[in-house]
Parts: structure tokens; sequence; C-alpha cells
């Protein structure tokens, strides 16, 4: 779908490329030695798939150090108000307990900040897909003027009269401050974001006693009623882009600002479900308040918008069955990584 971009979208992958060094002519892998005795972030358990990094973004120490900082920095907004951290909430597995978050200025914000957890597991970014990858995703808040409303040259300008930035930078990179090192170093901090400690998740490495009956009813229940059909493997979504039936019509019409194609407009990236606990608001633009609200949307069925996905169809669930779908939905909240998350808040 990359060949059916707007002209806006078009000169943002005209910018990555040049200005990271693209996606095949990148500056060389740098041999960094990692001094750390244990590795800051956080690892996937054993039965997860393999995480990709890019060939010149191996994540070592000093590149997800370099990010951290940069990831909780307010200087990477043009008015010194907004970091990333500030609508990508620790406390909340990165994401945000609002339906949208501010940016510069105090600029109104247009959808729900999605949550970084396992974040490095995902195949394209944004909600509608429109960026393959994590370092390409950096510029798009440092560029848009309801976010950071700033320019990478100007903030890595900025930070190269930094000196405690340019040495972090040349031991991560082998070269100061940069629109290579920024989104780089991004990018590795993010791919550190891994949370697979759920009640779940320890129930499927063999603790019997991490989900309660109702969990486990739940559970059962999850894949009687189909929900596993868009919500399945670990991170709990298959990635595809579809049309839940949300809405009658759409303002944001979603993946049809990328491809112009009518048969495209509400359609929007299947969400992972992890995390939910923390993360309400829901939806894309955060419409629904509750998980409750968010059953009941799909106990009816949606809104039967044109381009509706097939697999969005009422569902008949009783009291009882709600709350023990409800139970187990919130079984794959990872209250260790929240933990974690809020740790690295300087």
């Amino acid at each position: 779908m990359w060949w059916y971009m707007k002209e806006s979208q078009v000169w943002l992958w005209l910018t990555a490329f040049v200005l990271c060094g693209g996606t095949f002519a990148c500056t060389p892998e740098q041999q960094v030695s990692d001094l750390e005795p244990v590795v800051p972030w956080r690892e996937a358990p054993e039965h997860w798939p393999e995480m990709n990094h890019p060939e010149d973004n191996a994540l070592n120490v000093a590149r997800w150090e370099l990010g951290k900082r940069m990831f909780f920095d307010a200087s990477f907004s043009i008015d010194g108000s907004v970091s990333c951290a500030s609508c990508h909430l620790p406390a909340h597995a990165f994401g945000s307990n609002t339906p949208t978050s501010p940016g510069a200025f105090g600029a109104a914000g247009t959808r729900n900040v999605p949550s970084l957890a396992n974040v490095g597991y995902l195949p394209y970014f944004l909600r509608e897909g429109g960026v393959p990858t994590l370092e390409m995703q950096a510029l798009v808040p440092i560029q848009e003027a309801n976010e950071f409303h700033h320019n990478i040259v100007a903030i890595a300008e900025a930070l190269a009269e930094d000196e405690s930035y340019m040495a972090q930078c040349i031991q991560a990179y082998g070269e100061g401050p940069s629109a290579f090192t920024i989104t780089r170093a991004l990018g590795a901090f993010q791919r550190g974001m891994i949370g697979g400690n759920s009640p779940y998740d320890r129930w499927v490495q063999g603790d019997e006693d991490a989900l309660s009956e109702a969990a486990l009813a739940g559970m059962e229940l999850f894949g009687e009623i189909g929900c596993d059909r868009c919500h399945g493997g670990h991170l709990f979504t298959d990635h595809r882009m579809l049309n839940n039936g949300l809405h009658a019509s759409y303002e944001d019409t979603g993946l049809e600002r990328l491809t112009g194609n009518p048969l495209d407009v509400g359609k929007f990236k299947v969400p992972s479900l992890r995390n939910l606990g923390v993360t309400a608001p829901y939806m894309f633009d955060g419409s629904l308040a509750t998980l409750d609200d968010v059953l009941i949307h799909y106990m009816d069925g949606g809104y039967g918008h044109p381009n509706q996905a097939e697999e969005i169809a009422p569902i008949s669930l009783s009291t009882g069955e709600m709350k023990d779908l409800k139970v187990f939905l919130l079984s794959l909240t990872d209250s260790t990584f929240i933990a974690w998350s809020a740790s690295l808040i300087p």
C-alpha cells in the first residue's frame, strides 16, 4: 500500500530517507562495548518470537541510555513543553489515560496515544500503518504541528552544543548528534519496552495459579466468540487494517488518508490488547471510555459502516460472561512492566 501515499506522506518518506541515511545505505554498524553487567531493559519470554533489529541499530546499553534520555527530553518540542513521555505515559504502559494528548503550545491532539509496550515487534507504525520502521516513525511527532512542531536538524544542532549529549552519541553511534543518531537512539530505547509477565503469561509458562477460574472461563469465551480472529498471537493482534464499525461516518478516515481508496475509510490497525487495564480510553480516537463500553460496542455489532469488517457482528453475552471476559482481558496487563516503566522517569 506504500505506493499509494499522498504527497504529504511521500514527502515524509523522502525526508526520512535523506535525513536518516535511508534504509539500505546507512552508517556502518559501530562496535560499542557495553560496560554494564546487566542490560537495563526487559527481556522477552523464551516462547516469544525473536525481535528483529536493524543492522545499523543493534541494541546495546549505550544506545538504550541515549534513547531513554531523548525520550524524556522536552527540548525536542519547539517550545520545550512536551517530550515523548508527556504523551506516552510510563505509568500507563507508555500509553495514555485521556482521549488525546496536547502538543507544543497546547495544540490539541487528534488521536488516542497507543501503548509502546512491545512496539519493537510491530510490522509498521501509526494508526493507519503509514510508516515501516521505528526509526522513521520518530520523525512524525517531531515535525507534526500538533505534536513537537519542530525540526530534527535544529534539534540535532542544539544537542551538539551539549557536551554530554555529544559524548553519548559518539559512544553509541560513533558520531555526534544528527538525524541519524536521534532516530536510531529513540528506536533502540523503544525496542527495550518489553512486557511479557502478565498473569496470562505466567499461566502460559506453567503457573496454574496465575489465572482465576473467571479468567480461564473468559479466555475460553474469548475464543468461542471469535475475538482471537483479530486479536491473536503473542501480542493479541494480527496487525491487520480493519474497520471495526466504531462510527457510522469518519472524520478521520484512517488508511484512506494514505491510499485514497474509499474502501479504506475507517480502517485502522488492530491494536494489541496487552496492558488494556491501564490504557483507557480506547479506540483510535479515545471515544470509548471504559472496557464495558468496548464490550457493548462489539455486542451491538458496530454501526454497520459499509467498510465494516465481516468479523464484526452482534454477540450475545450474559452479565456473567461479560464479567469473565473482562477478568481475562485484564489478566493481559503486566504490572511488573508498569512498575519498571515508572522507574525510568528521571
